[in-house]
């Protein structure tokens, strides 16, 4: 894959959601059992040969919680460490109204970028209802249809989008990237886990939201 695009896609996600997140360090897949933990520096290299200008990323979500924070940086070090050619992370932003915190954001920008690499935000949308990964995993199709977002929901998810983006701008030089999960609440993957959300911004005409005005006013 990494030949047959070289020279026209320039980063790639190499190794996705390695870290476990139970108290051991990496999660048993697939790749784990077959190749052990050598897959992670090996996928990296080879796809450093089959492009050398290619900017390498390892991508994983969760980057906020303590615990997993600090496994993904022991990760990212023993492979730069290692002379691993690995170029930057990418910090997957499922994010809601209650999480992160500010300062849970601004220490991870600070703790990854320590690394010398890239820093990028990966599949950002932010969940009306509270918790991580949007919570909400009840399968109600009626609910999904019925829901409708409100006053309180707009309120709580403009103030979010402004604080983040106020935090991205005060780390530009640390992020090269800020990517979407979808351009608008037309369809969302969080629709399928359970009530209907509303996590873009654009709405479900593709018209800007109210948050969508507080990301730009700086």
């Amino acid at each position: 894959m990494v030949r047959r695009y070289k020279g026209r896609v320039y980063a790639w996600d190499v190794v996705n959601e390695v870290i476990a997140d139970s108290a051991t360090f990496l999660r048993k897949s697939k790749w784990f059992e077959i190749a052990g933990e050598d897959f992670i520096a090996k996928a990296f290299e080879y796809a450093h040969e089959a492009d050398p200008a290619a900017v390498l990323f390892y991508n994983d979500y969760n980057t906020e919680i303590p615990t997993k924070r600090a496994k993904i940086y022991r990760l990212l070090k023993n492979l730069l460490d290692k002379g691993v050619p690995i170029h930057g992370v990418g910090l997957q932003a499922h994010w809601s109204v209650t999480y992160p915190s500010r300062e849970e954001l601004e220490e991870s920008i600070r703790l990854f970028s320590s690394l010398g690499i890239q820093v990028q935000f990966t599949e950002l949308d932010i969940s009306v209802y509270g918790g991580r990964q949007g919570g909400q995993l009840q399968k109600d199709r009626q609910s999904i249809a019925a829901a409708s977002f409100t006053a309180e929901m707009e309120q709580q998810q403009l103030k979010q989008y402004k604080m983040v983006f106020e935090v991205f701008r005060r780390h530009k030089r640390a992020i090269t990237g800020v990517t979407f999960w979808n351009v608008s609440d037309r369809y969302s993957w969080l629709d399928n886990r359970g009530k209907k959300n509303f996590p873009l911004l654009f709405d479900q005409h593709l018209k800007p939201k109210k948050a969508f005005w507080e990301v730009l006013r700086f």
